[in-house]
């Protein structure tokens, strides 16, 4: 009999690639300025959380509260901007600008 694996399972393991993580945060925060859903976009920075280490893991390196940081990557609370900063950062990524009028595939989060 043929094994299946969980679509999660299958989308946190192709996470764990950066460049892989790096499109699936620019097409969360594509999807975000279209629809101003900011519970969606801060689950995909969860699931790549997930992919590296863990919400511990990523809370130990970021100094962050644990519960905090799994209210917010959960969708519960609004955080401010040096804590998405902070988050990002802590998964190898940073905040950038980019021109509005080029929606095509812009570089909002840049990996480092």
């Amino acid at each position: 009999m043929r094994k299946f694996r969980k679509f999660k399972d299958t989308v946190i393991e192709s996470l764990r690639d950066k460049e892989y993580a790096r499109t699936y945060l620019e097409v969360a925060l594509e999807e975000y300025s279209k629809d101003h859903d900011t519970r969606a976009f801060f689950l995909a920075l969860r699931d790549v959380a997930e992919a590296q280490g863990g919400l511990s893991r990523l809370a130990e390196s970021t100094n962050l509260n644990r519960s905090n940081l799994y209210s917010i990557l959960s969708g519960q609370n609004k955080p401010k901007l040096d804590t998405v900063d902070t988050i990002l950062q802590g998964l190898g990524f940073r905040l950038g600008v980019v021109r509005g009028n080029s929606v095509e595939h812009s570089s909002i989060i840049d990996g480092r």
